[in-house]
């Protein structure tokens, strides 16, 4: 496959997730109001794993002993993972679904950071501008925000650190991923990054949330289900084909979307979920964070390829890696 096709491919899938993502906050806070979050999580990843354990079982067994032997960094990436969700509908269940698509942006600009340290590429003067810029707007929209709260100051602020510390759990599944795809399969990978959750957050579900929800908070739930399954499988493919940081400049595109959606539902005054208008000040600020982000993970130099390898050579072995 030349360059510029396997280019077009990780953009491709990297924009299939941030289709998923942007409209994924306002589904979670709605079904947030029905079902404990961390049951919410649970249900997420066994949909995710089962269609996935269902397709390998038919067509290629052999991933399957993905689930007996997973290496290290595929436990420690699942890990991240399961955090990233729980603190994320955490926050978001104390915050709106754009003030929680606009803080978790921090996950996509610290992954630039790791591109930085980790692998070492190189920063350049636009980039860190972008850095500085999204500060400053995360700063701006932060404050515009809390000014709002009167009553649930204290709230709002732990759903913000919820968010913060979802963004970093991300930081660790994004970085962990993007060695593991250079030697496995991505699919694969999910199989068991989905399978990890589902195993620890059983003994913490409230299966009982379950009973007596119509037939549309089913929907709602299985729709979460094949989010995860197509937003992450997507995710996976794109981390084969281009860079950590290509990809994060795209999915930070993800809270437009959101947005524009959030507005429409405003718009119509729908019963079932708050509306959310941002003030002119709060929307400058939402942008600046959105441009910040893509200027500081998008002008990263490439990796040092041998030390790239030599990490990955050190710590898996070697594997045929299909699509």
């Amino acid at each position: 496959m030349n360059s510029n096709h396997a280019r077009l491919k990780g953009v491709f899938f990297a924009s299939i997730t941030a289709f998923f993502w942007g409209f994924l906050a306002i589904a979670l806070k709605v079904a947030s109001g029905m079902v404990d979050p961390l049951t919410i999580v649970w249900f997420r990843f066994l949909v995710a794993f089962t269609f996935l354990f269902i397709y390998f079982t038919i067509f290629k067994k052999q991933y399957l002993s993905i689930l007996k032997k997973p290496p290290l960094y595929l436990i420690i990436a699942s890990l991240g993972l399961g955090i990233n969700y729980l603190a994320f509908l955490y926050g978001l269940k104390l915050t709106t679904p754009g003030t929680a698509q606009v803080i978790i942006q921090v996950g996509p600009i610290l992954l630039g950071v790791v591109g930085l340290v980790f692998f070492k590429e190189k920063i350049s003067r636009r980039q860190a501008i972008g850095f500085m810029i999204a500060g400053l707007g995360l700063f701006i929209f932060y404050r515009e925000n809390i000014s709002k709260m009167v009553e649930n100051e204290e709230l709002f602020n732990m759903g913000v650190i919820w968010i913060v510390v979802g963004a970093m759990a991300w930081v660790v599944y994004a970085t962990f991923q993007k060695l593991l795809v250079k030697r496995y399969p991505p699919q694969q990978l999910n199989l068991f990054l989905f399978f990890l959750p589902v195993l620890l957050f059983f003994p913490f579900t409230k299966l009982t949330d379950f009973v007596g929800l119509s037939w549309q908070n089913w929907l709602l739930l299985i729709y979460l289900g094949l989010n995860t399954l197509i937003a992450y499988g997507s995710l996976a493919m794109a981390f084969k084909y281009i860079e950590a940081n290509k990809v994060s400049m795209i999915v930070t595109l993800n809270p437009i979307i959101t947005f524009v959606a959030m507005a429409a539902l405003t718009y119509f005054e729908v019963s079932w979920i708050e509306p959310e208008l941002l003030s002119i000040r709060g929307l400058l600020a939402a942008l600046l964070v959105l441009s910040g982000a893509i200027m500081a993970v998008s002008f990263t130099k490439p990796a040092k390829k041998k030390n790239l390898n030599e990490l990955i050579s050190n710590n898996f072995p070697k594997e045929k890696s299909d699509d």
